[in-house]
């Protein structure tokens, strides 16, 4: 498995500003504990004090408390709950749709026991659409409605839930804010698609979208901030790809230990083909953890086609770890 680069730093280097700071925090809220602007920079203070911490553990190559990989295979069904055609997640009703999950779940445990598998439901909560919109932006927040009911589904079940952002003509700044309700929920994750960010003004769908390595580590200053203030267990966040110019320097992604990122090569076609797909797009140019994606009906669609098996999808290496099925 790759690992997260790390930043080297001297040993005990973080003791004194620790002591600093924790003895600011006591005298501050001794002194002036009724007065609201030494109530906010004490607050402050403690999230800085966090950030501290997180990083003695990067600089150590540790794991924070609840983190989900490497130790567990996330396996995942995608889509959308109003939308039959987007995926294994709304096409069917939920009690057969979560019988189907639960099966290739026992699937990948039998495939390989060492390595646990939690299941996961991963819904398209902001999908790009063919009409502009009343903002011109090609794009539309699902219903909290709808959003609510499937992490409901993932609390009754015991899934993850992963929440995915398709943005069209707008960008993730705009976007990511309207999810943080959802997202500080601990069992909620992030997934962002560079497949429909259309950063030439075309039309989503006409051609494949790109991200830069800006707008994944946007993504991922904002799911950190999440969990340093909420005091969550560190999130996943799934980037999409499929080809190179989908993700622009990929090599100035940061890594912090609040958010996994998963690479996942989200292509279909032959066995032969989606080999290929992930060696050049995710084992020549890693960030972090890898995933990988099986189409039901697409990956059939070619002459001498079949899906591929959990057995075969554990071989690959680096070895995917968030598994997706459509």
């Amino acid at each position: 498995m790759l690992h997260c680069r790390q930043r080297l730093g001297r040993p005990g280097a973080l003791e004194l500003p620790l002591f600093l700071l924790l003895t600011l925090l006591v005298g501050a809220c001794q002194s002036r504990r009724e007065n609201p602007l030494a109530q906010r920079a004490t607050r402050q203070a403690q999230l800085r004090l966090d950030s501290l911490r997180v990083d003695s553990v990067a600089r150590n190559g540790g794991q924070l408390p609840g983190a989900i990989l490497p130790a567990q295979r996330i396996v995942a069904f995608y889509g959308s709950a109003t939308h039959k055609t987007m995926g294994v997640l709304g096409q069917y009703p939920k009690a057969e749709m979560l019988r189907r999950l639960d099966r290739q779940v026992q699937a990948w445990r039998r495939a390989d026991p060492a390595q646990p598998a939690r299941p996961a439901l991963h819904m398209v909560a902001v999908i790009a659409q063919r009409d502009a919109g009343p903002d011109g932006k090609y794009r539309e927040l699902q219903p909290d409605s709808v959003i609510r009911r499937v992490i409901r589904w993932g609390h009754a079940h015991g899934c993850l839930v992963f929440l995915d952002v398709q943005v069209g003509l707008s960008t993730l700044p705009a976007e990511l804010p309207r999810l943080a309700p959802y997202l500080r929920d601990s069992i909620v994750h992030l997934g962002i698609d560079p497949e429909f960010s259309m950063k030439n003004g075309r039309r989503p769908g006409t051609e494949v979208g790109e991200f830069d390595a800006r707008d994944v580590n946007y993504a991922r200053q904002f799911l950190a901030r999440l969990v340093s203030e909420n005091r969550l267990p560190p999130k996943v966040l799934v980037v999409h790809r499929f080809r190179q110019d989908m993700l622009t320097n990929y090599q100035d992604i940061s890594l912090d230990p609040r958010v996994q990122i998963v690479m996942h090569m989200d292509g279909w076609g032959t066995p032969g083909i989606k080999r290929s797909s992930y060696r050049k797009f995710i084992r020549a140019e890693p960030v972090q953890y890898a995933g990988f994606k099986i189409f039901f009906k697409q990956d059939r669609k070619m002459d001498n086609s079949r899906l591929m098996t959990p057995q075969e999808v554990a071989a690959l290496r680096p070895d995917p770890l968030y598994i997706q099925y459509q």
